[in-house]
């Protein structure tokens, strides 16, 4: 009598990013990514983010209706709605709730969805371990910021051993730190994450570092970047982390593959604030590569002369600009009515939010003033367009480095908030360098292209991510 072979189910992978929208957005796009790949997705969110992420995204619908497999799930995250900290800079607040407290709810969506395998925000640190490890299931850990970044915080205890770290109150900010392995002679003080210099820095150091080992526990780690983008620091990662998937640029990555596929719906959203699209109309009637496009993401807080200051700058400029100003960014009460008052159609329009990957792929778009996020790096990146940026934290410092001294994508404005200053930067990348900084644009834009399409680095990583996952199925 012949005997059939056990046939393997599909695999089941539970998703789950920090509670904030520069990181769903870039995992919501990987589940969509493997949902194509007909895998079993369960997307977990807070309970606050997912009332967002329906609230303000139409297509939320749409997307489970196109994906049978995929399902989004919610877990408390120990906060009541009137005194809840948001996403914004308490964030942290929540990440710490759920570290204390989530377990066994996390526990428990393992043993009911039967989870095969878990792509965890490494954000989260160990807080799936020891789950991974009691149910013999695959732990994988997404860091959702850039490898030169991952690598800068790999880098902190050989840093505090050779004095380079914590960074003294009264220190030169332009002194070079010498003693991160391929970095050599390129990141000063100033560059550094923003743990560089804050009041309990030690503590700070500690955890940035903690939580970068803990990326390490996962059985294998998964980058938003590219090879050739960045690849001296991803051969550093690669030391300590050997199952190392770069698929990114996610989004891009996506787009490509749907333009390939059978699916239907519009790429997954995630935004946390309204979306006015009035602005699409305004970008049309505007001449060639001629706006400045401004936007300082969803947690980045802008004190009232600050935004002045970069008003008048760009006024000044005399460049047509879209400035996304959110609607908890202006504390002072009329400033922003004064700003809409101030702007006429022909200098500039200020709205609310945008649709930004459509934003920066409209040809009226010539620079992008940015708080370098990774993902507004990224689409910046896609779309060839140059940056001016204006980081305020985490990873922001150092990406701006490496757009304007390594990738020679447009200027660094970090740690400076003067008119004169965001004027004569404006025009520097849009007229006096502006073929310098186009040309590198379009070159890596390229490449980015290259790496999402078949024989593309992130393409076949891509591939190996999926062919590990089902391997993962029982």
């Amino acid at each position: 009598m012949d005997i059939q072979p056990k046939k393997k189910s599909l695999p089941h992978v539970l998703i789950f990013p920090c509670p904030a929208q520069g990181h769903v957005n870039p995992m919501l796009k990987l589940a969509e990514l493997l949902a194509i790949q007909n895998i079993y997705i369960t997307f977990l969110n807070t309970k606050y983010i997912h009332n967002r992420l329906i609230q303000f995204n139409d297509d939320i619908q749409a997307l489970l209706e196109c994906y049978p497999k995929l399902q989004f799930k919610t877990i408390s995250d120990f906060h009541s709605e009137e005194k809840h900290p948001g996403f914004g800079e308490k964030v942290g607040d929540v990440i710490l709730s759920l570290s204390l407290y989530g377990k066994p709810l996390l526990k428990d969506i393992i043993v009911s969805e039967k989870i095969s395998c878990i792509i965890l925000d490494g954000i989260f640190g160990d807080l799936a371990t020891d789950l991974a490890a009691e149910f013999g299931i695959q732990l994988i850990h997404f860091r959702t910021i850039s490898a030169c970044c991952f690598w800068a915080y790999l880098s902190v205890p050989k840093l505090l051993e050779c004095n380079e770290l914590p960074i003294k109150g009264d220190e030169d900010m332009d002194r070079i730190i010498r003693n991160v392995p391929g970095m050599e002679n390129l990141l000063r003080c100033r560059d550094l994450p923003s743990f560089r210099k804050m009041d309990d820095s030690d503590t700070i150091l500690d955890k940035a570092a903690l939580l970068t080992q803990q990326s390490l526990k996962g059985n294998a780690l998964i980058l938003n970047t590219f090879e050739n983008l960045e690849s001296p620091a991803l051969s550093q990662i690669r030391l300590h982390a050997p199952k190392l998937y770069t698929i990114g640029p996610l989004h891009h990555h996506l787009n490509t593959t749907k333009k390939t596929s059978s699916s239907s719906s519009s790429s997954s959203k995630s935004n946390f604030f309204e979306v006015d699209r009035t602005c699409m109309t305004w970008l049309e009637s505007q001449p060639l590569k001629s706006v400045v496009y401004v936007s300082f993401g969803s947690i980045t807080p802008m004190k009232g002369e600050e935004i002045i200051e970069i008003w008048h700058g760009l006024l000044n400029s005399k460049k047509p600009f879209l400035w996304v100003i959110r609607p908890n960014m202006v504390q002072e009460k009329g400033l922003l009515k004064e700003l809409e008052e101030g702007t006429t159609k022909e200098k500039g329009m200020i709205v609310g939010w945008v649709p930004q990957e459509e934003v920066l792929s409209h040809k009226a778009i010539g620079a992008f003033l940015t708080h370098s996020g990774w993902n507004s790096t990224l689409e910046s990146v896609v779309c060839g367009v140059p940056m001016i940026c204006w980081p305020y934290f985490a990873d922001q410092q150092i990406n701006s480095r490496f757009v304007s001294d390594v990738w020679k994508l447009g200027l660094d404005m970090k740690d400076v908030c003067d008119r004169k200053v965001v004027e004569n930067m404006v025009n520097d990348v849009m007229v006096n360098r502006k073929e310098e900084f186009v040309r590198s644009a379009m070159d890596i834009a390229k490449l980015a292209s290259k790496s999402v399409s078949p024989g593309g680095s992130s393409y076949n990583n891509f591939q190996d991510l999926i062919q590990y996952i089902r391997s993962t199925s029982p």
